[in-house]
């Protein structure tokens, strides 16, 4: 697959419309006037000879990520994407990353040591991170729905890549990452065995990143496709929806769930394609399942995924909020209540507005679930750990009532957590039951 020619635009995915109280407040930055050649796709490493431009680390290269704020001087001919040379204040070489001075993550570690990331490198760790789910997890004989690349876990920080059958798709949360994608998946795609590949810039990458750009895809793109997760189906559309288009993280505990909802009723909170509810009905039996979902597009497609598995789902377009508290004022209760909510904390800034959401959340929540019922509670947000996390749960509930933490867990084992990245262990789940 030639570099800059096969891939052209798809439709930008819609704007989901989230109600004033949920949206992430805005951290604008000014757009440049060099943005589109930002854009231009770059060849996945320089060559051997190529002079690299250097930057100065003020307190060493542990973590993959360096603030701005730790960065000494740098070449000013470096330009938003390269690759550079990182090394102390004495001039001895440290390592290698993807610069970004408009970013206030600026450098994203790729390599320590002395031998500069090429090509060989740039393989090796894209079929180390291939082997690692098809060999090593062999998730090809349960799904057909998993994620390749986990960023910093994978040694590649700012990127994931998902496959979906026959589609990989990946989503860029650096410039650097995004001027190499087309050459990252051209390498990928004989290792996935896939046929089409889908980039996408990560959220907020104006504001964090300062570039903006639509989704683009490869030649012969399919509009959507149909993949499978423990014989169950599910629809993913590849011109809209959040993210990389499917929650790959919550496979597993997608099936746990299922296990708690035989003869149960089930209300999937913030239930995007219905992943939860679909498999509350097709592996989990359970007799009555409702789907709440404030996307149309999302609301839609889980419709179209209850339909594709024969299975009786009641999808409702509403916020999550008001539709709790309809609920609360009919006096109904569920046995089985999921609550997953988009991320609540894109920024430091965020933290404690983000906090209040997940305990209103989860007050919420809970009385909603029917005595001795289950709820599962999950935060997606890097910046809230589970200690954090936990305790906002723990305060929660009603004065009086006695509630159970059971179970805490996390993402699918196709999501790793990087040991000198903390941040990546972003989903937190804690399965709690209440008397």
């Amino acid at each position: 697959m030639p570099q800059g020619i096969l891939y052209h635009h798809v439709m930008p995915p819609q704007r989901p419309n989230i109600p004033p109280h949920q949206r992430p407040r805005p951290n604008r930055r000014p757009s440049s006037d060099a943005q589109f050649e930002r854009l231009a796709q770059r060849p996945i490493a320089p060559e051997p000879n190529q002079r690299l431009p250097k930057i100065v680390s003020k307190s060493g290269v542990w973590h993959p990520f360096l603030f701005r704020r730790q960065l000494g001087d740098f070449d000013p001919n470096s330009q938003p994407g390269d690759l550079v040379e990182i090394t102390n204040a004495s001039g001895a070489t440290q390592g290698f990353g993807l610069f970004n001075p408009k970013a206030e993550i600026s450098v994203r570690l790729l390599r320590t040591g002395l031998n500069r990331p090429d090509e060989a490198w740039w393989s090796e760790r894209l079929e180390s991170a291939v082997s690692l789910r098809r060999e090593f997890l062999k998730l090809d004989t349960v799904t057909d729905a998993y994620r390749v690349v986990h960023a910093e876990a994978d040694g590649l920080p700012g990127l994931v890549v998902d496959k979906f059958g026959d589609v990989l798709v990946a989503e860029c949360f650096s410039l650097g990452m995004y001027q190499r994608a087309e050459a990252i998946l051209t390498m990928l795609e004989p290792m996935c065995g896939t046929k089409y590949g889908v980039i996408r810039p990560g959220p907020n990458s104006e504001d964090h990143e300062g570039f903006a750009a639509a989704p683009t895809g490869s030649e012969g793109l399919p509009a959507k496709a149909v993949v499978r997760e423990f014989d169950t189906q599910f629809r993913v559309d590849f011109t809209g929806g959040h993210k990389t288009g499917f929650y790959c993280d919550q496979r597993d505990n997608r099936k746990q769930l299922a296990t708690f909802c035989g003869g149960k009723t089930v209300l999937d909170l913030c239930s995007y394609t219905g992943g939860f509810a679909v498999q509350a009905l097709k592996l989990g039996q359970a007799t009555e399942v409702t789907g709440v979902e404030l996307d149309e597009s999302a609301a839609a497609l889980a419709r179209e995924n209850a339909k594709l598995n024969k299975v009786k789902l009641s999808v409702v377009q509403a916020d999550a909020f008001a539709y709790m508290r309809d609920m609360l004022r009919n006096g109904r209760k569920y046995d089985v209540v999921v609550l997953d909510p988009p991320k609540l904390i894109r920024s430091r800034d965020e933290i404690e507005e983000g906090r209040r959401k997940y305990y209103d959340f989860n007050r919420l929540a809970m009385q909603l679930v029917a005595p001795d019922g289950l709820l599962l509670t999950c935060s997606c947000s890097g910046l809230l750990d589970i200690a954090e996390f936990s305790k906002i749960v723990c305060a929660a509930p009603e004065v009086g009532r006695r509630v159970q933490v059971v179970m805490k867990g996390g993402a699918a084992a196709d999501h790793p957590i990087a040991t000198n990245c903390p941040e990546s262990e972003y989903l937190k789940t804690m399965w709690l039951r209440l008397e």
